[in-house]
């Protein structure tokens, strides 16, 4: 588990990626860096202002020429001095400007380390420079992998969650001060909570929260997505599918069976929810090693999945075997993944004789990876499949699962609080402890209540220099 940071202690490190670049970047924060910023680059630096010059080694020569930021406490992105080097982006050339930065840190910065990872980020929250959700937002942000989850973390970051968060905190600290104060009074306390409308607070923080939460499940959709497997007996054309809804001839294809081994995966996106689609061996029994450690991890697989698409040959149903394995696997893959939604699919709809439409169960697709016949039926059930609502506005709100379990958390302490509101007699005492429980759920989101060894781990899951 990684410790937080000491507040005094300077960091620095490069803040591009890896490999080479045409700018890379290499950050230093701490209190008090304007020596080491007149040590590296020769002068005062003017704050705020980029300035050409030569980043010197330690006898004066240049190591390059790029631009020197200074950003002097608190107005910079940790809240302390910040000093950024921005030089030509070859790994070499960031090593020796990080290096040379650590080498005049001896002196004229003691106790300058290399950063952490999320360390500087870590920093901006506790300097109150961001809360935890926004902090969660900007490797969320660098995470991104549809274009609706950037616009969705980038909102986050903004502080579109936050605001959320603290319009309900709002709310319930007034609830909790009207509850606190009957206390006081337990001989009015029911006229004086029904003359002051606590039971229509409660009610808009419940629909309030309602709202958010919709929200936030949707933005979790968006950063995480969802496993998708695709299994089915030998031949039933898994790979074509898997090649089909990625638009890329991902998974070799031949008449075969047994030709996929081991798992093909590739995540796509639908209306900007990314799914990840795996294509596994064909299930059946072989004597073949290679074959059947494909299909051992299918069945891994498979029990991991978030939904299954079971594939049928519809040129087979009228084969009493094959539709009988078929069962065989749908009864199986039950049992593995009973969580996991079942979508039975009927593939190689143009190889069937012409006006032949074969009888299938209810809510089963009828598609052909061959021509993309019915596969947008099936990315729409896909998404159903994920949750994903379609709605028209503002784009979800990011979320994180520990965001989802303190809502849940938040729901399950309102609806508590009411059922003490409206028992008979109301019982006060418990739903003011309903309440106090609820504000620190929400507030474990923005960070207020959170304890130091979560924040440990979420800050250590960022990427070095962020």
């Amino acid at each position: 588990m990684t410790a937080l940071s000491t507040p005094d202690d300077p960091i620095a490190a490069i803040a591009t990626a890896p490999g080479r670049g045409a700018v890379g970047i290499v950050r230093v924060s701490g209190p008090r860096l304007m020596p080491l910023a007149q040590a590296l680059c020769g002068r005062t630096l003017q704050a705020r202002q980029a300035t050409y010059l030569p980043f010197l080694d330690a006898d004066g020569s240049p190591i390059d020429h790029g631009l020197a930021l200074f950003f002097p406490a608190p107005h910079s992105y940790t809240g302390e001095d910040v000093l950024e080097l921005q030089a030509h982006g070859g790994p070499v050339v960031l090593q020796l400007l990080l290096a040379r930065c650590l080498q005049a840190g001896e002196k004229l910065l003691p106790g300058l380390r290399l950063a952490r990872p999320g360390e500087f980020t870590e920093r901006a929250f506790l300097n109150g420079k961001l809360d935890l959700a926004q902090a969660e937002a900007v490797a969320d942000l660098i995470d991104a992998s549809t274009a609706a989850a950037a616009r969705s973390a980038s909102r986050s970051l903004a502080g579109a969650f936050s605001a959320r968060i603290q319009t309900l905190l709002q709310g319930l600290i007034q609830l909790r001060m009207l509850t606190e104060a009957t206390l006081d009074f337990p001989e009015e306390e029911i006229d004086f909570l029904t003359q002051a409308g606590a039971s229509g607070q409660l009610a808009a923080l419940r629909q309030q929260l309602h709202d958010v939460l919709a929200s936030a499940q949707q933005g979790a959709l968006l950063r995480e997505g969802i496993k998708v497997v695709i299994a089915g007996q030998p031949n039933a054309g898994k790979s074509s599918l898997l090649n089909a809804l990625a638009g890329a001839e991902l998974a070799i294809v031949t008449a075969q069976a047994g030709t996929t081994r081991d798992i093909v995966q590739q995540t796509i996106q639908i209306e900007g929810v990314p799914l990840h689609v795996l294509d596994t061996a064909g299930l059946r029994d072989s004597s073949d090693e290679a074959e059947r450690i494909g299909i051992a991890r299918a069945w891994q697989h498979i029990g991991q999945a978030d939904a299954v698409l079971l594939l049928h040959d519809a040129t087979r149903q009228a084969d009493a075997a094959h539709a009988a394995e078929d069962a065989r696997i749908a009864e199986r893959i039950a049992a593995d993944a009973p969580a996991a939604p079942l979508i039975h699919i009927w593939n190689k709809a143009d190889a069937l004789p012409p006006q032949e439409t074969p009888a299938l169960p209810p809510d089963a697709l009828l598609i052909s990876a061959r021509t993309g016949q019915g596969l947008d039926a099936l990315r729409q059930r896909l998404l159903r499949t994920a949750g994903w609502q379609t709605t028209a506005g503002e784009s979800p709100i990011i979320a994180r699962e520990r965001h989802l379990a303190a809502l849940r958390r938040t729901e399950q302490c309102l609806q508590a609080a009411h059922n003490w509101l409206h028992a008979s007699p109301p019982a006060i005492d418990l739903l003011a402890e309903e309440l106090r429980l609820t504000q620190q759920a929400l507030g474990e989101i923005t960070g207020e209540f959170t304890p130091d060894d979560l924040l440990g781990v979420i800050f250590s899951r960022f990427c070095i220099g962020k």
